[in-house]
């Protein structure tokens, strides 16, 4: 029995998404198809080790300043509940 998949949406800046469509292109397959691949290629090698998570998150730029902008909104109460998204 296959295990079921989750559907996840991500933006990619303007630089990493031309890269991907030449490397679609090249590559013959949709854009969706390779992200999907490359992605699943990178959480196969990622290190566990929580060192390196927070080296990986902290090298997002703005990242902490959006972690800090959504708990703000969720504190106004202008988040949804994690029920409310399912």
């Amino acid at each position: 029995m296959a295990s079921p998949t989750r559907r996840i949406n991500l933006t990619l800046d303007d630089e990493h998404a031309h890269k991907l469509a030449m490397l679609a292109k090249r590559s013959h397959v949709q854009e969706g198809t390779l992200a999907r691949s490359l992605l699943s290629t990178a959480l196969d090698d990622a290190d566990p080790d929580a060192a390196r998570i927070t080296e990986i998150l902290n090298a997002i730029p703005g990242a902490w300043e959006r972690t800090q902008e959504g708990l703000a909104q969720a504190e106004r109460g202008e988040g949804k509940s994690l029920d409310e998204l399912i």
